[in-house]
């Protein structure tokens, strides 16, 4: 006996529960013929809407987010760094929705994911006019452009645009336009993993304990909190991968939470409530322990091969910059974000710690002595001067020096801060900066200190163990700073920067700055003493 072949929509994406902004009536109207009736839409409102989008989206957040934020600051049972973390983030939302710093440093890669019901008429490209726009928000702001064109198999040079984006346009019934507008930077990108698995996880003891092992991967770089998307099933690793990015962006939140013999996808709230367990089990917390690593964990079950049992995770960072918008007959919409962050702050009280004070324009053999007498996991304040460079230009500086160049000055001389900052704006002396993540310059570590370089390093999230033995080996330190404060870091704790080398890399050339009282903890110490691990043995 044959079963019938009825279709079950895979994705029921439920009620759409945002709370939205008019933009205009303009641009739009509704034609008739016959028995149809469809939307129009200038092609120029595709420009406008996508223009506008990537500029809230790189300032303001969603209400729902600060909340939780705020929730850190009154949980008695957030640890110190917890709620340090928090303050900070808050603080900087104020200082990005005055519409000048990006909230991060990394602006991200634009990403646009459509559904255009199938009686709404633009008569062009969609792609090219939402280009235009994005191109336009990236341009017109202080923003940053990180795409790089490649030139050749190992040649890359930045487009100047931020363009290309991802767009994804689908098709389904019906006259409206929807859209979700993502910001995603590559720290939070680069925290997502896809594993194949088998029929042999899907049991009770063996998912915990394969997800408490996974949650764990996650670590720091990305800066936590987070909100964390775990997918089971698939048709194939890229719906898999692909439901990872938007269940993590909430965009997923109205599905089913049971599923049915049509194979349709479900959120599983008791696995999300366990697994949430597990991030404040782990003690990681928010970047510098605690109970915080998460702010929330989605779980999402799909249908799959029987051959296949693909397993996704992903995060959307401290900043989570997504924002749906839509076009209807009746104008087009942009979700509304926070635009006053400051109410969250309102009678709210954190211990601000001190921590010890450091002299950066001392030698550096002084700056390591006092490194030594603090603890791993003991908070500093950074003050004078430090060298900014990241991957491209680490590349450059280890080419030359198997050319058999000498090294650079400014990397014996002074910290290295690993860092990109985005577009400066004017009178101001530089544009949003924060820490990228340190794992990406792990390679060049044991070389440069094994040459005096690099002995103090400054940036977030875990390294190898390379690089913790090669700061026992040469008596380095490695030091952590928060992630996610970019635009407060740029107005209050940066005095004044230039350009002293490689400055045809654009964002990644090698930048001298000043700072003042900036915040950091030491995660790897002379000894070879690893923060995160301690944290680890302690749980």
């Amino acid at each position: 006996m044959k079963n019938s072949c009825q279709y079950q929509d895979l994705f029921d994406l439920g009620e759409d529960k945002s709370q939205y902004r008019l933009l205009s009536q303009e641009h739009v109207s509704v034609e008739s013929s016959g028995a149809e009736t469809c939307l129009k839409i200038r092609p120029e409102a595709l420009t406008w809407l996508a223009r506008e989008a990537f500029k809230d989206v790189s300032f303001y957040s969603r209400a729902s987010h600060l909340e939780k934020l705020a929730a850190i600051l009154d949980d008695p049972e957030s640890s110190g760094n917890d709620r340090f973390v928090a303050l900070a983030l808050l603080q900087n939302a104020v200082t990005a929705a005055e519409g000048v710093l990006p909230m991060c440093q990394d602006t991200g890669t634009a990403v646009v994911f459509a559904r255009k019901g199938e009686c709404v008429r633009t008569g062009a490209r969609d792609e090219e006019f939402l280009s235009k726009g994005i191109c336009e928000a990236f341009g017109n702001n202080y923003l940053r452009y990180s795409q790089l064109a490649p030139l050749s198999m190992f040649e890359e040079k930045n487009t100047g645009t931020n363009l290309p984006a991802q767009i994804e346009i689908h098709s389904e019934p019906g006259a409206e336009y929807r859209f979700l507008f993502l910001a995603k930077g590559g720290g939070s990108s680069n925290k997502t993993f896809l594993y194949q698995e088998t029929k042999a996880l899907l049991n009770e003891k063996r998912f915990l304990e394969y997800m408490r092992a996974k949650l764990l991967d996650l670590g720091t770089a990305a800066c936590p909190p987070y909100h964390i998307a775990v997918v089971v099933g698939g048709l194939s690793p890229e719906m898999n991968l692909k439901c990872v990015k938007l269940a993590a962006a909430g965009y997923y939140d109205g599905l089913p939470v049971s599923g049915d013999p049509s194979g349709r996808a479900f959120r599983d709230l008791e696995w999300e409530q366990r697994l949430f367990r597990l991030c404040r089990e782990s003690e990681i917390g928010a970047q510098f322990g605690g109970k915080y690593l998460a702010h929330d964990v989605r779980v999402i079950r799909l249908p799959r091969h029987a051959a296949s049992c693909p397993v996704g995770i992903g995060v959307s960072c401290s900043a989570d910059r997504n924002i749906k918008a839509k076009i209807t007959s009746d104008g087009i919409f942009l979700e509304q974000l926070e635009t006053n962050p400051k109410r969250f702050l309102n009678q709210t009280v954190v211990s601000d710690r001190a921590g010890a004070e450091i002299d950066l324009d001392r030698p550096i053999p002084d700056v390591l002595k006092q490194l030594s007498g603090c603890p791993v996991g003991a908070r500093v304040n950074l003050s004078g001067t430090v060298v900014v460079a990241r991957d491209a230009a680490h590349s450059k500086i280890v080419q030359g020096l198997r050319e058999g160049k000498p090294l650079p000055e400014y990397v014996l001389k002074h910290p290295v801060f690993y860092a990109g900052p985005a577009k400066s704006p004017p009178g101001t002396p530089i544009g949003s900066f924060g820490p990228t993540t340190s794992a990406r310059m792990d390679d060049y570590a044991e070389e440069l200190m094994s040459r005096g370089a690099s002995l103090v390093m400054i940036g977030k999230g875990n390294r190898s163990k390379a690089v913790k033995d090669a700061c026992r080996k040469y008596g380095g330190f490695y030091l952590g700073t928060i992630g996610g404060a970019a635009a407060l870091f740029a107005k209050e704790k940066v005095l004044s920067a230039k350009v002293i080398d490689f400055k045809d890399l654009g964002m990644e050339s090698v930048l001298e700055l000043k700072i003042r009282s900036f915040p950091a903890f030491i995660v790897y110490d002379h000894q070879g003493n690893d923060f995160f691990e301690k944290i680890s043995s302690e749980v």
